[in-house]
């Protein structure tokens, strides 16, 4: 996921003690960094900073906006549109700064700092796109931008501005603009609190497991990292698996219990949902009334209409015929898994029809008995540092770029590693920081996000600073790190974002990299297609022990499962995104009861009751804590892009074919946002895309 730095709301206040400091000559953050490549000074930055760079920040681009908008001369698109892109540089720095560290090594004191800085920041934004007088000048420019003259990337950048401004309010009436700003204060806040229930429900759930037959079928890495847990908590000589990604599916799929698959599962499928002071669902159903509210003063029927406009699919009639034409054959072959495991089952003598939490577990059961494929004996092969030098060999096999480790570089915690990546000509594109394991610090799941975007300035440039930041679980001390195959096809995916913000171009920062969020996954899916090719699975999977490649009988294993459960991970995929599109589909404000919508949702489509949603609402992060509101569809859009660019590549017989892979840098990741982005895909394929290769991908036809 490329993650979204979003101004949150404020509902509670930071600490009295850090009110009056941080000002002055002391706060780095108002001072040149002096580091390589003026990466953040993270071990000089106080907490008790930020809040005053912030106020001076919003101070320095009021200036500057106000400069703009009262400027005595005729508006142009140099001083006018050209100074609104550069505006805001302190602003966005430490926005970059702190909105990340509070995803990726947040705390009570800096959550409670997030609660009294975001009010500032979405006020300041708000302010800025209903700015009458700047309006009236971006406005006048765009009424007669045919007769200015301006280049192609011009046109782009002031229409794309223009957008944003009606998009942010700037055509309705000062009452309405209030309501406007009211409606975005609160829902940043609600987003706030969503996030930081999530975080505080996954941290306090607890599965303690005493007797060591109650882990019969558990990998023993997974029994050495629930034990490290337990005695991390003070409980030594137990295991504990928790509601984390890296535990609690892995106990899904291989612990022989029953009864504790189903406490964990529930335990994972209930966060936000309990009833305590955690329970996300009121701020829910304030979150969907405010969309819709905010939707319609802008002149959409639902919100899901407002976000889909921006997007390439522009109506949610689209989104939803895309997902139903899948839907269905997917919703069969589930079916038909489900009908194996269930015969699977039978046979041991369950005694009992499989339950949700029973189909990891027999999905296991069902894969070795078809393709004689145990994913735990593919884990001592990747092991996480060569399948980190694997990803970037597939990126220097394809653009020629090279990776290396810096250790003069500040990290915001141990362990987080930093590479400078540098082109094939040997020109500097950035840094890299890698962020691998959990902690309680950190959010959920995988992304990437950046210190720094790609700039130019007086005609150079300033290079990215690209952070990806994962959840894997740590090895006991002195242990090797043994990936899953799902963590290390989302190392591939987030490092394909990565590879997107070093070589974004453009000379206004509205355009550069800026493509619509329902294309913004291609970059990172397409990754994913090589780690599983023969070709480079021979480069880096190889066993942490003896250094011998995978035997090519697994290889081939892999490959020829590759349509395996692709029922259920469609089925559970879709679900979601359609959840979501339900949620921002609605049309009269209410009060929703969020289970009650659930249960009414699956009887419409009909989900299988052994298939609960990836994301059930109450812990759906993307949509009301992550930017992907209205959106959580783009994943499999994207697949549509990235399965047929990669059947480019298949089909040219090199799947390292450089010609392509140029024409993919160039018209996608260098300049997709330089044109509309399906116009942009077909200068890089030469024609556009069907489902026909997404659903032969997935074994769907």
């Amino acid at each position: 996921m490329k993650k979204t730095i979003i101004a949150l709301l404020s509902v509670a206040a930071f600490a009295s003690s850090c009110k009056d400091a941080g000002k002055g000559e002391g706060n780095v953050l108002l001072q040149t960094f002096e580091t390589p490549l003026g990466a953040p000074p993270f071990e000089r930055i106080r907490l008790a900073d930020y809040k005053p760079a912030f106020e001076e920040g919003i101070r320095r681009h009021e200036e500057e906006i106000r400069a703009i908008a009262e400027n005595a001369d005729e508006p142009t698109f140099e001083n006018t549109i050209a100074a609104y892109d550069r505006s805001g540089e302190l602003l966005g720095r430490v926005s970059g700064i702190f909105f990340n560290l509070q995803s990726a090594n947040t705390s009570e004191e800096m959550l409670a700092l997030a609660m009294e800085i975001s009010p500032m920041v979405t006020a300041h934004s708000d302010a800025a796109r209903m700015n009458e007088k700047l309006f009236a000048r971006v406005k006048a420019l765009y009424d007669r931008r045919s007769e200015l003259g301006l280049d192609s990337l011009e046109m782009r950048t002031l229409e794309l501005y223009y957008r944003d401004f009606v998009r942010g309010g700037a055509n309705l009436s000062k009452e309405d603009k209030a309501e406007l700003a009211e409606i975005n204060k609160e829902l940043a806040g609600l987003s706030l609190r969503f996030g930081n229930n999530l975080l505080s429900e996954t941290n306090a759930f607890a599965l303690t497991v005493e007797r060591e037959e109650d882990l019969a079928g558990l990998p023993e890495p997974l029994r050495m990292a629930a034990a490290a847990e337990a005695e991390r908590r003070g409980l030594k000589g137990k295991w504990v698996f928790t509601t984390q990604s890296p535990s609690v599916f892995p106990f899904l799929q291989y612990a022989d219990n029953r009864a504790l698959r189903e406490k964990i599962y529930k335990g994972y499928t209930a966060r936000g949902n309990n009833g305590n002071a955690n329970d996300n669902k009121e701020i829910v159903d304030r979150m969907v009334n405010l969309r819709l509210r905010k939707a319609r003063l802008l002149g959409y029927e639902t919100y899901a209409a407002y976000v889909t406009d921006a997007n390439m699919a522009k109506t949610p009639e689209a989104v939803f015929g895309f997902l139903g034409r899948v839907w269905k054959p997917a919703l069969e072959v589930a079916k038909r898994e489900l009908a194996e495991m269930q015969a699977i089952a039978d046979r041991e003598g369950l005694g009992d029809k499989l339950k949700a939490w029973d189909w990891w577990y027999y999905a296991e059961k069902l894969r070795k008995e078809k393709y004689d494929l145990d994913e735990n004996e593919m884990k001592p092969y990747l092991r996480l540092e060569n399948v980190r030098e694997g990803m970037f060999h597939v990126a220097n096999q394809l653009y020629g770029v090279t990776l290396k480790r810096r250790t003069d570089v500040p990290v915001y915690y141990p362990g987080v590693e930093v590479y400078e990546v540098d082109d094939a000509d040997g020109t500097l594109l950035g840094l890299l920081y890698m962020d691998y394991f959990t902690r309680e610090s950190k959010g959920g799941g995988a992304w990437m996000t950046e210190f720094r975007s790609y700039t130019e300035r007086d005609g150079k440039a300033e290079v990215p600073l690209v952070s990806l930041v994962y959840n894997i679980s740590p090895a006991p001390e002195g242990e090797p790190v043994l990936l899953s195959w799902d963590n290390t096809e989302t190392m591939f995916h987030e490092f394909g974002h990565a590879l997107h913000g070093f070589f974004t171009r453009g000379k206004y920062r509205r355009i550069a990299g800026t493509i619509p969020r329902d294309m913004v996954e291609l970059p990172s899916q397409v990754m994913e297609n090589w780690a599983s090719e023969p070709e480079v699975l021979r480069t880096y999977a190889r066993h942490y022990e003896t250094g011998e490649p995978m035997p090519d009988e697994m290889i081939a294993k892999i490959q020829e499962s590759g349509h395996f459960n692709q029922g259920f991970a469609t089925v559970e995929f879709i679900a979601a995104a359609l959840l979501d599109m339900e949620w921002h589909s609605i049309t009269a404000e209410g009060k929703f009861d969020v289970e009650a919508f659930e249960r009414e949702f699956a009887g419409k489509y009909g989900l299988m009751e052994e298939i609960a949603p990836r994301y059930r609402t109450t812990y759906f992060s993307h949509i009301f804590d992550g930017g992907y509101a209205a959106g959580y569809y783009v994943y499999l859009w994207a697949e549509v892009l990235d399965a047929d660019t990669f059947n480019a590549f298949k089909s040219s017989g090199d799947i390292f074919n450089r010609e392509l892979a140029e024409r993919f840098r160039k018209h996608v990741l260098a300049e997709g946002g330089y044109a509309d982005a399906m116009e942009q895909y077909v200068k890089f394929r030469g024609e556009t895309p069907s489902e026909e290769a997404l659903l032969e991908k997935r074994g769907l036809k």
